[in-house]
């Protein structure tokens, strides 16, 4: 060994990763502890709404049993806040079971280190080795700030969908409904033809609403996993959109855990709303890979492409976080997530996922 080389204490290491595990179990603690607190407060809130859900739920079926007591003002306004209970009730729902779903995740990280740390406790005289390093402070950037936030632009989201979509188609089946049951004492053969109308008007709202709740949390991705729903997502995509979308999945067709597999689908789903929204593009191709311990995901499209932080800076200021609620998304799960984009080049997202 040279003189200038200094020989590496196994001891301090040992010490050093030892220290680095007291750090992140405390911060796992910390984490678990305001998951909890959440959850708590977010499954309150969830009780308080369903009764109002009821009473709203409860006085429409009172004002549809007596329309003609009503305004129509009065009858668009309670159809109005019955739409928008039920939407906050699923939002809640929904964000009570992905906090859940966080909480099982860390839960067995904390526990291993929990077993790891009680076995070095054990070995003498370690525990007086370097212990100033030991009341480190904890990262201010805790994972439950960045739940909410990536929840509260998904809420957002879902909110203005919801308003454009099967809301508005609702109003308009109640007008439809009202000219119908007036036509009828007036004109036998207009209320024949507005009943048609109406029954076209339901049909369209009723794949709207399904679409929409396919969007929200399909329900296929418990039951037969990410790979078949992404699939079907695909192809409902490719059909409304026009855009031609080539999926590739390599490696063998398995089930994850679901924080893993909810993952999956929403970066794939949030990817190619990105390119349908911005990127002007007429080919996307969506690789899925499954072969080894690492999830890969490549969306890459033949748009216009964009600059990175005029993006990032942009969609800020219009409070619109997609990319940046999808790295977070990514980071919380310990992945990566590498944009390629320059203008007039197209776009290719890489995404690599931890599959435990």
């Amino acid at each position: 060994m040279e003189d200038g080389e200094e020989k590496q204490d196994p001891i301090r290491s040992l010490v050093e990763l030892v220290q680095e595990s007291k750090r992140e179990y405390t911060r796992l603690q910390n984490d678990l502890k305001e998951l909890e607190v959440l959850i708590e407060q977010t499954s309150g809130e969830v009780q308080k709404l369903d009764h109002r859900t009821a009473q709203v739920t409860n006085k429409l079926r009172h004002i549809e049993s007596n329309l003609n007591s009503y305004p129509r003002e009065d009858i668009r306004e309670a159809y109005s806040a019955s739409q928008a209970s039920q939407l906050r009730l699923v939002m809640l729902r929904t964000q009570v079971e992905q906090l859940q779903a966080k909480k099982e995740t860390l839960e067995p990280q904390a526990e291993y280190l929990h077993r790891f740390l009680e076995i070095v406790d054990q070995v003498p005289g370690l525990s007086t080795y370097g212990e100033d390093v030991v009341s480190s402070t904890l990262p201010g950037d805790s994972v439950v700030m960045r739940v909410i936030e990536a929840q509260e632009g998904e809420r957002q989201r879902l909110a203005r969908q919801m308003h454009d979509g099967p809301a508005q188609s609702l109003t308009n089946l109640m007008l439809q409904a009202e000219i119908v049951e007036r036509s009828f004492g007036v004109d036998t053969d207009q209320a024949r033809s507005e009943l048609t109308n109406l029954k076209n008007a339901v049909n369209a709202t009723f794949q709207k609403t399904m679409d929409f709740i396919f969007e929200l949390s399909p329900m296929m991705l418990d039951d037969l996993g990410a790979v078949p729903t992404v699939r079907r997502y695909v192809d409902d995509f490719q059909e409304k959109s026009g855009l031609s979308v080539a999926l590739e999945v390599v490696g063998e067709e398995r089930r994850l855990a679901p924080y893993v597999e909810v993952t999956v689908f929403r970066v794939i789903q949030e990817l190619l709303h990105n390119v349908l929204q911005h990127a002007h593009a007429s080919h996307v191709q969506v690789n899925l890979d499954l072969s080894s311990a690492t999830i890969g995901i490549i969306v890459e499209d033949d748009g216009s492409g964009f600059d990175l932080d005029e993006a990032v800076a942009g969609a800020k200021e219009r409070k619109t976080l997609g990319i940046t609620t999808l790295q977070q998304r990514v980071d919380m799960l310990g992945g990566t997530i590498d944009f390629e984009s320059s203008l007039g080049r197209g776009t290719k997202v890489t995404v690599k996922i931890p599959s435990a």
